[in-house]
């Protein structure tokens, strides 16, 4: 039986060094329907487990600028 797939975390290119920053684990989209997030400060603490369909309009709307700026 094939080991299970790790999360591969990132944060995004546009985050800055200022340590409020959350990472994603995109690779375990296609195999687990899912995209994991958590905190980059706490990386050992809770994860949030996000559908692949939902994340993925999420970042629709970013790169749309639904959202706005801060």
């Amino acid at each position: 039986m094939p080991a299970a797939e790790s999360p591969r975390w990132f944060t995004s290119s546009y985050s800055g060094n200022g340590g409020s920053c959350v990472e994603v684990a995109t690779n375990l989209a296609a195999s687990r329907g899912t995209v994991p997030v958590r905190d980059s400060k706490n990386v050992s603490g809770p994860t949030l487990n996000v559908s692949a369909e939902v994340f993925s309009s999420f970042v629709a709307g970013v790169r749309a600028g639904d959202f706005g700026t801060v």
